[in-house]
Parts: C-alpha cells; structure tokens; sequence
C-alpha cells in the first residue's frame, strides 16, 4: 500500500504526466455523457420496449459501443466505422501500389492516409446510420415521420461518430494512450457493473446457487486474464549481431540487438474477422426465412458446438493470414543485411529469411490456438450458467482489447516517471505494452 500510495504521488507531482491524465478523464466523460444523449425525434420509453427482443449478436455491438446502441444515442455507432475504415485502408497498404507509395512518404504519406480514412470513415457511417434507424428504431419510438427523422437521425449519427473520433485523437495528442482503444475501453468496462449486478441477481436468487459460485466465477476470471496477458505479452526473440566498424577513433556497431516477433503479433483482427462471417448465417436466416437448415440454425446460436467449432477454426487461418500480412521476413532480412546485421549461425540474405519465416510458423500456431480459446470462452462461460452479459468479459475481443488497452496505457505512464528518475510501477523491472518491442532498422512490431 505504501508503494501505491508513493507511486500516485510522484504521478501527481508531474505535471505534464498530471495534465494528460486529467485531460484523459476528461474527455472520456463527455464520451460517456454523450452515449446517454438520445436521438431527436426518438421517444425512449417506447425504444426500451422495442429493444427487448434482442439477439446476443446485438448485445455484443451494444456492448463496444458503451450501451449507446440500445439506447439510440448520438453516439450509437461509435468508433466502429472509423476502425472499418482503416482496416479497410490498412489492407490497400498491402495490395494496392498508389497506397504502398503513400506508406513509404513518410509524414506527408501518413497524413494522407489519415485523411482518406476519415473520408472513408463518413461514407461508412452514412450507410451504418441509414440501415440503423430502419432496423433498430421501430415506428412506435419515432416522434417525427419519415423521412424527415431518417434523414436527421443519419445526419446526427454520422456527426457522432465524427466527434467520437476527434475525440479519440485529442485523447491520443493531449492525453495519456491510444484515444481510440481507450474510447473503447471505456465502452466495454461502462457494460461491467450492469453485467456483475445482473450475475449477481441471478446467483442470489433462490435457484441461482448462492455465493459459492459467484465466488467460483470471480477466481475464473481472474485466471482467464492472467492467460490473456501471458498471450498478449508473449514474444520469441531472435538475437541480431551487427558488424564492428571503426570510423576515426570511434567503434560503431558491434552489438547485439533482438527482434521480437510477438506470439499474438494479429492482435484482435483474427477475431473481428472471423466474427463479421459469422454473422452471415444469421442474416440469411433473417432475410431469407425459407431459407433454414439445423446447420444454419446451429451457426447461429454462438452457444452450440457447431458454433464454436466453426468460429475457433476461423480464427486460427485470420492470425496465419493477418500475421503474414504485418510481418515480412524479407523486408526484415533486407534491413538487417543493409545495415551489417546477421543473425548468429544463420547467413545473410535468403537463409535469414526463411530462419524468420520458421520462427514466425512456429509461434503464430500455438498463439492462433490461445487466441481462439479466449474468443469461445464466453460461450463455455455461458453453458456453465454465467448470465450472458457477464460472460462477454470472460474472454473474445473484449477481453484482448481491456487487457493490451491497460498495459499501454500503463507503461505509458511508467515511462513519464522514469524519464524523471522515479521508480517505475513494478519492482521486479518494467511494464510492458503491446507497443513496447525493440525496433531493429524500422522494423516495429507493435500489435494493433
């Protein structure tokens, strides 16, 4: 407790690192203050009713978006769009030339592609807004006829989502962390004490089993994050040696340095991915209603075996396709033989990159099975009785983005106190974020 108390004060003490906590605090609130403002035109009571008959696939969106998407706030859509589109430009990075040339310009690239993402991201939430107020908000909730509402609630929705994004860059500029990843954070823990207290009522009644196993629950999850932040902190490290050169009276090189190749280097894209297809069968289900198989009836209820199966297979092939897409051994081999690096009993050049290639093979397995255990942990959570809005915490993207989003924001701060010479936040050595990786010749790891 003394080291605690020791630590916050030495945080407060520094007053840039005090400003940008502040400033993040801040702009968090007027997020979640937003997430309550309801649409105009939209009369709430009459949405509670209408929100009733929702599925577990809407529950899961309505948990990133803060609650905000049941409630038909201006903040429903969140900063869901805007991560559609850079994933989107993301890819065109990879397959499209113009893009490739954008990414190596440096700063003025960087800016460009920051400015066709939020073009992108407007075009995006146009439609999400349009098909949300045709297919979330009944007519009983609408006090302004269409189209006069559809077209207001479209304007209002994308406006939302543009400041939510502002938002999280502000939050990135001025404050402490990703402002994106923490606006999203926000969302998923604001779910927590409605999801505790609903478990709670349902273990406390009279057929609910008592304490014992809510306790029983509590001691799950815990161990269930502790093996969210192994994966997520997990890296295989290859030595790299770099030759001795004498300039003058001086010796460069000569050093070793590491390249940590991350167990999880997908991140959460492996999951999001395989989510989006399955979403499919449900929405044949829906459009389609001749359209019904016990195998589609089975995809979709995230609960069955088929499921789960199907889901967990999906990811393991998104983290080999993702990690083959973030890393590139040959550009990394082409770096280290540019620059005089090799790597110990391994030659220069074609060898290095398979020695990388293999190395990456081997990890990426046993990380693509990890990461498809904690996606379907939820539904094994909710087969053993853990009420449903619970059980989204006990693993899945939710759970991979509060733990890496938390051990950024960390040792960002750790960072500002031992740039000041005070002790960091662990005593056995310092805290590790999912951005925290040793750069070898502009190479960067760093997990989405």
């Amino acid at each position: 407790m003394k080291k605690l108390i020791t630590t916050l004060t030495n945080i407060w003490k520094i007053e840039e690192l005090r400003n940008r906590i502040l400033n993040t605090l801040l702009f968090l609130l007027i997020y979640r203050v937003g997430c309550h403002v309801v649409l105009p035109g939209v009369n709430p009571d009459a949405l509670v009713q209408h929100k009733e008959g929702g599925n577990d696939i809407l529950n899961l969106i309505n948990m990133f978006a803060g609650g905000s998407f049941s409630r038909a706030a201006i903040f429903a859509l969140g900063v869901m769009p805007y991560i559609s589109a850079s994933i989107v430009v993301q890819l065109l990075g990879i397959a499209v030339p113009a893009f490739q040339k954008m990414q190596k310009e440096g700063e003025s690239g960087r800016k460009k592609m920051t400015q066709i993402t939020r073009y992108l991201t407007v075009a995006i939430t146009l439609v999400q807004a349009i098909a949300y107020v045709k297919t979330q908000i009944g007519p009983e909730a609408k006090t302004i006829a269409d189209p006069m509402f559809s077209i207001l609630s479209a304007i209002v929705l994308t406006a939302g989502t543009l400041f939510v994004m502002w938002l999280g860059e502000k939050i990135t500029d001025k404050g402490i962390g990703n402002g994106i990843s923490l606006i999203i954070m926000a969302g998923i823990i604001a779910q927590l004490p409605a999801g505790i207290t609903s478990e709670w009522a349902s273990r406390m009644s009279p057929s609910g089993g008592g304490p014992i196993p809510l306790l029983l629950e509590f001691v799950a999850l815990f161990f269930v994050v502790i093996f969210t932040i192994l994966i997520v902190q997990g890296v295989r490290k290859i030595p790299v040696q770099y030759a001795k050169k004498i300039v003058g009276n001086k010796q460069i090189g000569g050093v070793r340095q590491y390249i940590p190749l991350k167990v999880n280097a997908a991140g959460v894209m492996p999951i999001i991915f395989a989510q989006a297809i399955m979403f499919l069968p449900m929405s044949l289900t829906q459009f389609f209603p001749n359209v019904q198989s016990d195998f589609l009836t089975s995809l979709s209820n995230y609960t069955s075996v088929t499921y789960n199966v199907v889901f967990a297979l999906l990811i393991i092939a998104f983290t080999f396709f993702y990690t083959a897409i973030m890393v590139n051994p040959q550009q990394m081999s082409e770096d280290m033989k540019k620059n005089g690096g090799f790597i110990p009993g391994v030659k220069p050049g074609y060898e290095t990159n398979l020695f990388i290639d293999n190395v990456i093979s081997h990890i990426t397995f046993p990380g693509a099975i990890f990461v498809a255990i904690i996606a379907i942990l939820p539904a094994i959570a909710t087969l053993f009785g853990v009420n449903n809005q619970f059980a989204h915490f006990y693993g899945g993207t939710s759970l991979l983005i509060l733990v890496g989003v938390v051990l950024d924001t960390i040792q960002q701060i750790e960072s500002h106190l031992l740039m000041r010479h005070y002790d960091g936040l662990m005593k056995t050595g310092r805290v590790k974020g999912r951005s925290t990786a040793t750069t070898v010749e502009g190479y960067d790891q760093s997990a989405l």
